[in-house]
C-alpha cells in the first residue's frame, strides 16, 4: 500500500494533523482497534487555555514551569501557551461545543485544576475528550483524501538503513502493518510517517489508560534509531475509581477544583499535612505521593474523595458522566465519598522531537503523548496534554507543508515483504499472558510512585531476563498482535527503568528514596536510545 502520509494512531493528535494534511495529499490513518478507542475519549477534565479576564499567558507559563520542576523548556512552554486560543478556535469551528457560562453564553465556563493559579480549563461538561474525538472523527470521515484503517497494528518502521538503501542518509519510508483480525503483515509505504500512538500506561498494573496504551510509538521509534527522553517521569493520577468491576475509570481532577476533599479511611482530611497551602489543588505528583504514603501508613487499600457537600444539582450538572458511571457501580457521589486509588496516567517523556515534531529520523514525526516536546518537564500540568497534541500537530503540519514541494517528489522505495522465516504458531499463549502480567506487576511494585535504587536494579535485571525470552520467541513463533504489544511493553518498561536509574535525585514525578532532594547536576533531560534495548545482561545501562 502506498500513501503520502501514514499516521499511526487516531486520537486528537493524529486526527487533527490528518485534517491539516488532507489538502496536500492522501492521508492514511491506521489504528489498532476501533478509531475511537484511545486515550482521548477518556480525557474528562479539558484543555487549558488563557481566557479569563484575571488570567494571562505569563501566569499560564509560570504555572507550567513551576509544575515541570525545572525541566520544562521555556521556549516550548511559551509556544504552546500562546498558541492555545487559536487552537481552541479551530476546534470550535470544527464543531466542538465547549460548556458556556449560563449567565453569559458568549463566554466559556472555565474550570480550575491542581497547579493552576487561575480558572482556565475549557471543558465539555466532564467528557471533553469524548466530544473532541467525536467531532474530529466526523470531520475526518468527510474528507475524501483521508482513509481510516481500523484493527491495524504497526509492527516495525521501515527505514532506508534497515533495508540496506541508506546511501546519503537514513529516512523512514513506511511500516510493516499487521491486521488484528487475520495476523497478516503487509508493507505500507509512505513519504512521511507520523507516530500518534498515545502513551504507555499499560506498562503498569493499575492505570487510567485504555488497553491500547502499550507504548507502541516509543518502541517503534527507538528500535528504528530515534532517541527518547525523560521516561522516568511517569505521572500517576491521584484518583482512579476503586471498585472490583471498574477497570480504569478516572475521577477527574476537576472535582478537586470544585472543592472535593481527600479523606483517609477514618473520614478525616490529610492533604494539609503534605501541602498546607494548596492542599487538594497541589500538583499531581504531590497529591499522588501523599495518597501513597497514607495508604502505606494506614494499611488501607483505598482512600476517599468527597464532593457530596456541593449539593446534588451542582454535581449532576457539572459532572454528569462521573455521576452516572459511579451510580452504575452503586456509588451515589451526591451522598457519599468516592473510593479512589492512584494509577499510572501519563508519560511526561517520549520520543524526542524538535519544535516541529520531527524526530531524529528524517521523515518521521511524533505528536501527542508518545512524543517528548519539552513542555511537561518532570511533571505535567493538568489539562496541558490535549493542548500539546493540538499545538504540535499544527507545528508538524507547518513543517510538512513547507517541505512538501520537495518531499512529494520522493519515490516510493520498494521494501521486502515480511518474512516469517521458519517461525511456527505459538501453541501456548500462556507465554504471553504470564510475561504481560509479570512486567506490569514488576513495574507497579518496583518502579512506581516511590522508588529505590535496590528495587530499580532488581526491576532492571528481571526485565532483561524477560526481554531475552521475548526476543527468542520473536524469531521462533509467528507473530500475533498480543505478542507485538508484549514486546513493545517490555521495551518501554526497560527504557523507563534505564532513565530512572540514571537520575540520582528526586524531581517531579520521579521520587527516589535514596536521593530525596533535587540536585542541580540533574537539571537536564535524560536521553536513551536503542543501545538500552540491545543490553541483555544485568546491571545498569
Amino acid at each position: 500500500m502506498q500513501t503520502d502520509f501514514l499516521i499511526i494512531g487516531s486520537g486528537i493528535a493524529g486526527l487533527s494533523l490528518a485534517l491539516k494534511l488532507s489538502s496536500l495529499g492522501e492521508v492514511t490513518i491506521i489504528t489498532k482497534k476501533k478509531a475511537h478507542e484511545g486515550a482521548t475519549v477518556l480525557a474528562q477534565g479539558g484543555i487549558a487555555c488563557v481566557m479569563g479576564e484575571d488570567d494571562s499567558f505569563e501566569l499560564h507559563i509560570e504555572d507550567t514551569l513551576r509544575t515541570g520542576d525545572g525541566l520544562s523548556h521555556p521556549e516550548i512552554v511559551e509556544l504552546v501557551v500562546k498558541q492555545a486560543p487559536e487552537r481552541i478556535q479551530e476546534l470550535v469551528a470544527l464543531g466542538v461545543e465547549f460548556t458556556r457560562d449560563p449567565e453569559n453564553p458568549e463566554r466559556f465556563m472555565l474550570g480550575l485544576e491542581g497547579g493552576h493559579s487561575r480558572r482556565r480549563i475549557l471543558h465539555v461538561e466532564d467528557h471533553t475528550g469524548r466530544e473532541i474525538e467525536r467531532v474530529l472523527l466526523a470531520r475526518v470521515r468527510e474528507q475524501a483524501n483521508i482513509k481510516i484503517l481500523e484493527n491495524r497494528l504497526a509492527v516495525d518502521l521501515i527505514t532506508l538503513g534497515k533495508i540496506g538503501k541508506a546511501v546519503s542518509g537514513d529516512r523512514v519510508i513506511g511500516a510493516y502493518v499487521m491486521s488484528w483480525e487475520t495476523g497478516e503483515i503487509e508493507v505500507y509505504l509512505s513519504r512521511v510517517v507520523i507516530l500518534a500512538t498515545g502513551g504507555a500506561g499499560k506498562v503498569y498494573l493499575y492505570t487510567s489508560n485504555p488497553d491500547t496504551a502499550t507504548g507502541d510509538g516509543i518502541a517503534l521509534a527507538v528500535r528504528a534509531g530515534a532517541r527518547a527522553a525523560n521516561l522516568e517521569f511517569v505521572q500517576f493520577h491521584p484518583t482512579c475509581l476503586y471498585h472490583p468491576k471498574a477497570k480504569n475509570f478516572l475521577i477527574s481532577e476537576a472535582l478537586r477544583g470544585e472543592g472535593a476533599r481527600l479523606l483517609g479511611p477514618d473520614g478525616r482530611s490529610f492533604m494539609e499535612r503534605y501541602d498546607p497551602e494548596r492542599r487538594e489543588l497541589a500538583p499531581r505528583d504531590i497529591v499522588a505521593r501523599a495518597i501513597d504514603m497514607e495508604l502505606k501508613r494506614t494499611g488501607a487499600d483505598h482512600l476517599y474523595l468527597d464532593i457530596s457537600h456541593r449539593g446534588a444539582d451542582f454535581i449532576k450538572s457539572r459532572f454528569p458522566y462521573i455521576y452516572e458511571t459511579c451510580l452504575r457501580y452503586g456509588i451515589d457521589i451526591t451522598k457519599e465519598p468516592i473510593p479512589v486509588v492512584p494509577a499510572a496516567h501519563y508519560m511526561c517523556g517520549g520520543v524526542m522531537t524538535n519544535l516541529f515534531a520531527e524526530t531524529d529520523i528524517p521523515g518521521l514525526f511524533a505528536v501527542g503523548e508518545c512524543a517528548f516536546t519539552g513542555l511537561h518537564g518532570a511533571n505535567r500540568l493538568a489539562s496541558n496534554s490535549l493542548l500539546e497534541a493540538l499545538v504540535f500537530a499544527h507545528q508538524a503540519a507547518l513543517r510538512i507543508r513547507d517541505r512538501w514541494p520537495e518531499w512529494r517528489k520522493l519515490p516510493f522505495i520498494p521494501a521486502p515483504e515480511w518474512d516469517p522465516g521458519g517461525a511456527v504458531d505459538m501453541e501456548e499463549k500462556v507465554l504471553i499472558s504470564h510475561n504481560w502480567d509479570a512486567i506490569r506487576r514488576l513495574m507497579w511494585n518496583y518502579v512506581g510512585i516511590v522508588r529505590s535504587l535496590d528495587r530499580l536494579h532488581l526491576a532492571w535485571r528481571r526485565l532483561n531476563f524477560i526481554a531475552k525470552e521475548i526476543e527468542d520467541h520473536y524469531w521462533h513463533y509467528i507473530l500475533t498482535p498480543e505478542f507485538v504489544e508484549l514486546r513493545n511493553l517490555c521495551q518501554v518498561a526497560r527504557l523507563v527503568v534505564a532513565c530512572a536509574l540514571s537520575r540520582r535525585e528526586s524531581r517531579g514525578t520521579h521520587y527516589l528514596k535514596d536521593f530525596p532532594r533535587r540536585d542541580p547536576a540533574y537539571l537536564k533531560d535524560t536521553m536513551v536510545d536503542r543501545r538500552v534495548l540491545l543490553e541483555r545482561s544485568g546491571g545498569e545501562s
